[in-house]
């Protein structure tokens, strides 16, 4: 039998092997680890758009996917998943677990489980923020043959004859529409919303003077008041737009809760991708958002950079769903 001096003496080399390998087997895991989010991404990464090409959302990530591929050193895909006022898109987002993918969010994510409860996802159960990335207000026009010259002549003649104004809108449910529902409950209106299938399809009606007034995106309409067939009230944005001369704000004409904007976030599916991962992709649009080539292109597809954080992005989507659940509730606006 060994003698107490030797048992002791085994009893502390064994403890100091099993320090020494604990201590090896977590370096050899944060190396690991290390690793893993050095080699992130180890493939091409797509972002997903849940709109067909064109339009604000979809532009600003292709952008990105230029910009930020070489950085990222993968290819970026675009991949345009449209259908159901943006629903299929989210879903398919939310459902993805490859770590690779992205979407590029926008307001109708966030209304669309108000309309429809039942719709399958949850923007802060089912997605991770990495950024807002854009915005671009929306216009109020009228038909240039309208005696309309401003936001109170409008007003004046909405309460003068309640509901005999008409606003066209993109679609029941949609932003222009929850606007147009907005206005008339801050301004103490009666107006009749009329849905059409997108803007395209609203715009010969709209100059044409079949519809009173509508909001629209600054890109579908700056064309048409530059070239005198509609004429701009007032813009949504927080500041006047350039392009825009004279066209005041609706904070300058008083009305502050009308600064609603379209916006463009990106976010990944809940917990695909590692925090470290996350954070160089906050990093890198950051400082995309911040360059000068991607402002430029930003410009002329009509919209902003609007550079915000990844926890501050999430708050702002829980604000803008609250927002907008509280507008349906309030004009008990409801979808079949």
């Amino acid at each position: 039998m060994a003698s107490a001096p030797a048992r002791t003496a085994a009893l502390v080399i064994s403890r100091r092997r099993a320090i020494w390998g604990g201590a090896l087997c977590a370096a050899g895991m944060a190396t690991a680890g290390a690793a893993a989010a050095d080699t992130w991404p180890s493939r091409p990464l797509r972002i997903i758009v849940p709109f067909p090409p064109g339009g604000g959302a979809d532009g600003s990530a292709r952008v990105l996917a230029e910009v930020m591929g070489p950085q990222l050193g993968q290819n970026v895909i675009v991949e345009n998943r449209p259908g159901a006022g943006s629903a299929i898109g989210v879903t398919a987002a939310a459902q993805s677990r490859d770590g690779h993918t992205l979407l590029m969010g926008s307001n109708s994510m966030v209304i669309n489980p108000a309309l429809q409860p039942a719709i399958g996802y949850d923007v802060e159960r089912d997605f991770d923020a990495v950024g807002m990335v854009s915005a671009q207000p929306l216009v109020l026009v009228v038909p240039a043959s309208s005696s309309i010259q401003s936001l109170d002549g409008l007003l004046a003649e909405a309460k003068a004859k309640p509901g005999q104004l008409s606003t066209g809108n993109s679609g029941y449910g949609t932003l222009a529409h929850l606007t147009s529902e907005l206005f008339a409950a801050q301004t103490g209106t009666t107006l009749t919303p009329v849905p059409y299938k997108g803007e395209s399809a609203l715009m010969p009606d709209l100059i044409g003077g079949l519809v009173s007034a509508g909001f629209l995106n600054l890109p579908s309409v700056i064309a048409h008041v530059r070239s005198g067939r509609l004429r701009a009230l007032a813009v949504s944005s927080p500041q006047p737009v350039p392009d825009l001369p004279g066209v005041p704000t609706f904070r300058a004409l008083n009305y502050p809760g009308l600064e609603v904007q379209g916006w463009a976030a990106m976010l990944a599916p809940k917990d695909t991708i590692a925090a470290e991962g996350l954070g160089r992709l906050e990093r890198l649009l950051a400082a995309a958002l911040a360059s000068e080539p991607v402002q430029k292109r930003f410009a002329a597809l009509g919209v902003m950079p609007t550079p915000l954080g990844r926890q501050a992005t999430g708050q702002f989507l829980k604000d803008e769903a609250a927002r907008y659940a509280a507008v349906i509730k309030a004009r008990n606006i409801k979808v079949d």
